[in-house]
């Protein structure tokens, strides 16, 4: 993905990175990307203190050397987080669905591959059935996108995605969804008007997949949000209430 605006210099990822295993154990990620060069672009530096990449990384277990999924990655935010925390030997698939490759018909952000030093990601496109990963993944994340499968794709396709995640993971592997949380009852109609979704749906639709529901972190709520706004409302943009919720593939 090529960088917008201006890049701060290398040493301010570095700085980053090295600072994370003061919340959890990315060390050996921090010492093995050091001396790469790796970039953050601005827009990203001045997400983070709403979207607290150390304290998602720790609570989705990321760990260096592990394979990653990042499923709709937008501009790759945290396509590139990931990549310093798995660490030259760990991997990160940056994955894409057919359907939002053939909505956007190329009109998709560039790459994150274009950029120097993230040479341990890989892009891929999926079908609702299959990731196309060609190895098992420790973690598959996806961050307020859950909702634009059900606009985009359907219930039916997103319990086809969901079996997919299944598929991709190692037995004990991690799914983490993030996304903005809507009132209780909320119906097909009022989430493609304000791109939320009821965590309750969620919850259901990922145990339907096999997966049991391993943690929720409440790091991204805001108890300030009505619930009522599009989340691109300028009243509420960045600021929407957030549930993150991890599952686990049974390990047998």
């Amino acid at each position: 993905m090529q960088l917008s605006g201006h890049v701060r210099h290398r040493n301010a990822f570095s700085s980053f990175c090295c600072a994370l295993p003061l919340l959890f154990s990315l060390h050996v990620a921090c010492a093995a990307e050091a001396g790469s060069v790796l970039q953050r672009p601005d827009a990203d530096i001045a997400r983070d203190a709403d979207r607290k990449p150390a304290q998602m990384m720790a609570f989705a277990q990321v760990k260096p050397g592990q394979t990653v999924i990042d499923y709709i990655p937008g501009r790759g935010y945290f396509t590139r987080v990931f990549s310093a925390s798995v660490g030259n030997q760990g991997a990160v698939y940056s994955v894409m669905p057919q359907f939002l490759v053939d909505k956007f018909k190329g009109n998709l952000p560039p790459s994150v591959t274009l950029e120097p030093g993230y040479n341990n990601i890989h892009d891929v496109v999926a079908s609702n059935t299959n990731f196309n990963v060609p190895v098992k993944a420790d973690l598959v994340w996806t961050a307020q996108n859950y909702h634009d499968v059900h606009n985009g794709a359907g219930p039916e396709a997103t319990a086809q995605i969901n079996k997919a995640v299944f598929d991709a993971l190692k037995p004990g592997g991690l799914y983490v969804v993030i996304d903005h949380a809507s009132g209780t009852g909320q119906d097909g109609a009022t989430m493609t008007k304000l791109h939320r979704i009821d965590k309750a749906i969620v919850i259901s639709e990922v145990r339907a997949a096999g997966f049991v529901l391993d943690g929720e972190s409440t790091l991204l709520s805001n108890p300030a949000d009505s619930h009522e706004l599009a989340v691109f409302d300028p009243a509420i943009r960045g600021k929407t209430d957030q549930f993150v919720l991890r599952f686990k593939k049974p390990a047998n």
